[in-house]
């Protein structure tokens, strides 16, 4: 299926094949997290270094929040939808629906960030076991 069926400026811009790659990048994100948090910590790891955790932490978060939002971020940002195949992108065309798309786009970023800062500052001050 393609077209624009489905497609909602500001609010959803991916069908379900979308929203799956979505999930998978928030679960290798999260993986990616748990497993530098168990290395951070059984290599005693120092705290300063534990802040980065927040790139696969950020990776995780991006991840579920656009497939939780049915939006992806980066078509938002380039004016794109796609309710069909992966790869199959459709262009928005009205100025409004892009803006829309833009502001949404922004918020999943910023949450992102949000989410990635509050994992990095935990790691730093969480003490060893």
């Amino acid at each position: 299926m393609t077209g624009s069926a489905g497609y909602v400026p500001g609010v959803c811009n991916i069908g379900p094949a979308e929203i799956r790659r979505r999930r998978l990048s928030g679960r290798l994100g999260l993986g990616l997290t748990v497993v530098f948090l168990v290395v951070a910590f059984a290599l005693a790891i120092p705290a300063p270094w534990r802040a980065l955790v927040a790139l696969p932490a950020g990776l995780a978060a991006a991840g579920f929040l656009q497939a939780a939002f049915r939006f992806c971020a980066g078509f938002g940002i380039r004016g794109l939808f796609n309710f069909g195949d992966v790869g199959v992108e459709e262009e928005v065309h009205e100025a409004e629906f892009r803006r829309k798309d833009q502001r949404k786009a922004m918020l999943i970023g910023m949450l992102s960030f949000l989410i990635a800062a509050l994992a990095a500052v935990v790691a730093v001050v969480m003490p060893f076991p």
